[in-house]
């Protein structure tokens, strides 16, 4: 419940920072066209943001005569879920890895990389997987999609605003001054996509801490999805994966390459706290 209130709360901290960006670029009726542009793009993110991540990646779905064993753990664990059978895709790559895409639980799909059934065993295996429908489960990728439009969205009006402060546009004096529109123009071009971007990766961490709990709830081994993510984290770094960095916050474990400066930017948290809670977890159960 922790993580699902601290969601809630970035959410609405992200939604707030998208409505001020807009009132600082054009006024009420900035923030009215901000607020268009939202639903537009939040409908768009709904309706093909899967077909979008799935295609990017390279998956391809198989049936289960190609891959039975996958087709019966995710079916079984769809069961205990209470979720109904996603579609199941693998993808070429050898990196281990996976993801979980799709709009809602009746249209939802599960992807694997081919690297991933070959490096785990079948319990550990059953974490990641399980790992995976806990975001179908806890909607992750609708709120996922939502935050990561607004913080683009935040983004494409600090561009605005740039290009209406070059050619003397903005807010008008009347308003609030000329000094006040330049500041509160400058202030929204630097602050607002920075504190968009912090807020998207607060967001995916706290759905992650939530996604790691729900799996290991479903597959009841939480020792296994940590040993799991151990063999996939040290995999990723020594062959980090091709995938477009929008979609990095898709994967279990981060698929990009990084030191200690960029992890203070990923989308992922911590691979050692996400280890600890969920062996405390096991030793709880």
């Amino acid at each position: 419940m922790n993580n699902m209130l601290k969601t809630f709360v970035l959410m609405a901290v992200l939604t707030a920072l998208f409505m001020a960006a807009g009132q600082a670029l054009g006024g009420s009726q900035g923030m009215t066209m901000a607020f268009i542009m939202a639903l537009a793009m939040n409908f768009f993110a709904y309706w093909f943001s899967d077909k979008m991540a799935l295609a990017m990646s390279g998956a391809r779905e198989v049936s289960p005569q190609e891959e039975p064993e996958l087709h019966r753990l995710v079916e079984s664990l769809a069961s205990r879920a209470g979720l109904p059978k996603p579609r199941v895709y693998v993808m070429p790559q050898e990196t281990p890895n996976a993801f979980a895409t799709g709009r809602n639980p009746k249209h939802s799909a599960v992807a694997v990389t081919a690297g991933l059934r070959r490096i785990l065993n079948r319990e550990e295996l059953e974490g990641v997987l399980a790992h995976e429908l806990a975001h179908i489960k806890n909607r992750d990728i609708l709120i996922s999609s939502i935050a990561a439009v607004m913080a683009g969205a935040i983004s494409y009006l600090a561009t605005m605003a740039q290009w209406a402060m070059l050619f003397g546009g903005g807010r008008s004096s009347d308003d609030e001054g000329d000094s006040g529109g330049l500041i509160g123009g400058i202030v929204m071009m630097i602050v607002a996509p920075i504190a968009a971007m912090l807020v998207q990766m607060a967001i995916s961490r706290s759905r992650e801490y939530l996604a790691d709990t729900t799996g290991a709830k479903i597959c009841g081994h939480p020792a296994s999805l940590a040993s799991a993510l151990k063999r996939l984290e040290e995999s990723n770094e020594r062959l980090p994966m091709n995938v477009n960095p929008a979609t990095a916050q898709m994967y279990i474990v981060n698929p990009l390459a990084g030191g200690s400066i960029a992890s203070l930017f990923s989308t992922h948290p911590p691979m050692a706290e996400r280890i600890k809670r969920l062996l405390a977890m096991g030793r709880g159960a």
